[in-house]
């Protein structure tokens, strides 16, 4: 498999933006149940504004995270850029047959969110300086977790549907999940995982909602089916724009005990069961609801 990804800065420190960066690419691997071999990196930065060092920080950021994958960093490319993008092109390994894919989830499947949501709203709230100390060391911790149960539970046969939560957030991800599938989702809003209660009031107190999150939320109006007692604050949070968050997996009945217990022996952000899967309804387009 091959997957690319790169994006802009979100946090002030270069190393650590190099590794949140690098676990962004790394997990579209982990996604699909693959596990990364090599990976290439992607740099473009404003070489008269950014120095040197700055960019070496943001390079050894990114090395670390790909050795705690035992991926290789193989070399890269750059060039001059007005803003600094950094990302990694990622080459894995995984069995044709027990590949994670997002068309292939079944009526009866249970969704299990592997780490909470929120990382949109923090990271605003991080270039507002709205927040410092504890809340942001959770999101970076957040961030710079490798999503690696998921080459586990495709190499063991035990997941076959899922997808990670990154842009589009859990709706916007989940329903392209369900469209492929051809079934519908059941999400239990009370279930899903938050990172902290500030994410929450950031929202409802000082609007720190980052605008592709409610692009998210508008685009997915068609298809959700929503509770009345499903407050604005927690539909944004559902469509909130991730920055390497985790994976949604679809998970068989008879396999959540053994999928649950691998992931708290990985130490998974969360272990959260938020849903189910069910069967289509063509007589309506709203593929989600929420409760």
């Amino acid at each position: 498999m091959q997957t690319v990804d790169f994006f802009t800065p979100i946090v002030d420190g270069p190393f650590t933006y190099g590794q949140i960066a690098a676990t962004n690419s790394l997990s579209d691997c982990y996604a699909m149940g693959g596990r990364p071999l090599t990976a290439l990196a992607i740099v473009g930065m404003p070489a008269e504004v950014i120095g040197h060092e700055v960019i070496n920080e943001i390079l050894r950021g990114g090395a670390a995270k790909a050795k705690e994958a035992r991926c290789a960093l193989a070399g890269g490319h750059s060039i001059k850029n007005p803003e600094p993008i950094y990302g990694l092109s990622v080459t894995g390994l995984v069995h044709p047959e027990r590949i994670i894919t997002n068309a292939a989830a079944s009526p009866g499947d249970l969704l299990v969110l592997t780490k909470p949501l929120g990382t949109g709203i923090l990271t605003t709230a991080i270039k507002r300086e709205l927040i410092k100390g504890a809340v942001v060391d959770k999101a970076i911790g957040l961030m710079t977790t490798l999503n690696t149960p998921g080459a586990t539970l495709a190499e063991k046969g035990l997941v076959k549907a899922g997808t990670d939560i990154t842009g589009f957030g859990l709706l916007g991800h989940l329903k392209s999940l369900c469209l492929a599938s051809g079934v519908r989702a059941e999400l239990r809003s009370g279930d899903i995982p938050v990172i902290d209660p500030e994410v929450m009031r950031l929202i409802t107190e000082e609007s720190c909602v980052p605008g592709g999150s409610r692009e998210n939320l508008e685009g997915v109006g068609a298809f959700v089916d929503w509770s009345e007692g499903v407050d604005e604050a927690t539909r944004l949070l559902l469509a909130d724009a991730q920055t390497s968050g985790g994976l949604l997996l679809c998970v068989a009945e008879k396999n959540l005990d053994e999928v649950l217990e691998l992931l708290d022996q990985a130490e998974t952000l969360s272990r959260a069961v938020i849903g189910r899967i069910l069967p289509p309804d063509e007589s309506d387009a709203r593929v989600i609801s929420v409760r």
